[in-house]
């Protein structure tokens, strides 16, 4: 019997778990983990490489980016997108249909799938657009590959209508009969908007502006609606970018009343508040708003505790132009942050905010779990894609703007010094990044998880009340009249 020799053995390293840190060696054969054990026990390989003071991490799954392909390639497109996520530790990435033409047909997604591949350097999904006109649009979208949808019941950029709340309560029972996730940006449009409209009559067009127009209450009111409709149709939805103390009430509750619902949060939103809108002025403008200093400590212990699920980043780029307006209503919102979100937490980790243990589970192993990417990706065991990001928990930066890869080089981390950073990212078994170097082979070696995926069963609910049920039901009434 001819014994196995593999592709890359990494020795020395500290390998982290959800539950645990134990030193062993991982052997890597054709892009997936062969081995995973004392060093002793690893096959020959082609090649070695020694980690000794490193931790070896399941590569983060960054389930809210916006990469901004096709349709604005001055901001970001997927090869400086997922060059950013491979400078950052991350290897799988869900990119948002908020893109020109939205992603909200086959023929876009098809297209969307075709850009991706050719220029990705990690692996990625695409979501698909769930509004009032694309609900009928689902199943082909579902059968072209999309990772799951996306539904903004509030306004952000790209300017995508939101549903009222009947058509949202059809997409829901639609989406229900296939099993996959529906994300949710969870803020009341019409609030909003009414809002927005008085102030700027009033000739207000400071930063904090912005966030007076998105109250917390447009989140709490949205992440309710949104869980009553999942529970009546049987829906899985997934609440985006959390920012506020206040919707941890209704999510809590519906996870109690046993609604398939998950949440996220973002650095920016555990790090920063109101105190920095000075000092940043139009470049903190985020949907949702960065709030109150009193809203940080309860989203650590929601995130502690379970409450939300995991960290995302909602990596969403601009020019530095866009991001410096005077009028905060001309500002464009948001900024990068999938290359800075590994440090930015690792630092928290160097700071005793959160284990590392606690960090792989949100960063990768749930990620994985709640998208149906679990075992493939999110854990480090023999049988699963080599997705690794290698970290010196020591290592000290300052984050520079124009040294990110992003073409948007312009974050509230500018000068941000941290503690903790990926030295080397694997993608299936492959460095797409290497003593802090991206590899200039790897554009277009990412590929899309949606083959990969496996949700659990779907289990709509109320079917026999469902906009498609009644409808048959009146049409099979005329026919025997």
């Amino acid at each position: 019997m001819t014994a196995t020799t593999a592709d890359l053995v990494i020795r020395g390293g500290k390998m982290v778990t959800p539950d645990s840190v134990i030193d062993a060696s991982v052997a890597i054969k054709d892009g997936v983990i062969l081995a995973v054990g004392a060093d002793a026990a690893m096959p020959s390989a082609r090649e070695t490489m020694d980690a000794r003071g490193l931790h070896v991490l399941p590569g983060a799954i960054d389930v809210h980016v916006h990469f901004r392909d096709p349709g604005y390639p001055h901001k970001e497109d997927f090869a400086t997108g997922t060059a950013a996520a491979a400078l950052g530790g991350v290897t799988t990435v869900f990119d948002m249909p908020n893109t020109i033409p939205p992603t909200g047909t086959a023929d876009v997604l098809a297209d969307k799938h075709r850009i991706a591949s050719a220029a990705a350097h990690v692996d990625f999904g695409l979501y698909g657009l769930l509004g009032e006109d694309t609900i009928e649009h689902v199943p082909a979208l579902v059968a072209g590959g999309v990772i799951g949808f996306k539904l903004y019941m509030g306004n952000t950029f790209g300017k995508i209508p939101s549903p009222s709340t009947g058509a949202m309560l059809e997409a829901f029972e639609v989406v229900a009969r296939t099993g996959k996730r529906v994300s949710l940006h969870a803020e009341t449009n019409s609030i909003m908007e009414r809002r927005e409209t008085r102030m700027r009559e009033a000739g207000r067009t400071d930063p904090l502006a912005h966030l007076a127009a998105r109250p917390a209450v447009v989140a709490v009111e949205a992440v309710s609606r949104a869980a009553i409709l999942a529970e009546w149709t049987g829906a899985r939805i997934h609440i985006l970018h959390i920012s506020s103390a206040e919707e941890l009430r209704p999510l809590r509750e519906a996870k109690a009343r046993g609604v398939d619902i998950t949440g996220e949060t973002c650095p920016h939103y555990l790090l920063l508040s109101t105190d920095d809108y000075a000092r940043l002025g139009g470049v903190i403008r985020v949907n949702p708003p960065v709030r109150e200093p009193r809203n940080r400590e309860p989203l650590w212990a929601a995130l502690a505790d379970g409450t939300i699920d995991l960290i995302a980043t909602d990596h969403a780029p601009h020019t530095p132009e866009e991001k410096t307006r005077n009028d905060i209503w001309t500002v464009d919102c948001g900024f990068p942050g999938v290359e800075t979100q590994m440090p930015l937490m690792l630092t928290e980790v160097a700071a005793g905010r959160m284990s590392i243990c606690d960090y792989v589970r949100r960063s990768a192993f749930n990620p994985a779990r709640i998208w149906g990417l679990y075992p493939r990706k999110g854990v480090i065991q023999a049988g699963t894609d080599a997705d690794l990001a290698l970290v010196d928990l020591a290592r000290q930066w300052t984050i520079d703007d124009a040294r990110l890869q992003s073409r948007s080089q312009i974050t509230p981390w500018h000068g941000h010094a941290v503690t903790g950073l990926p030295v080397h990212t694997l993608v299936r078994g492959r460095f797409v990044m290497r003593e802090r170097a991206l590899m200039s082979d790897t554009r277009g070696w990412g590929r899309s998880v949606h083959a990969i995926q496996r949700m659990p069963e779907a289990a709509p609910r109320n079917t026999d009340q469902s906009m498609e049920a009644i409808v048959r039901a009146g049409a099979a009434s005329d026919r025997a009249a």
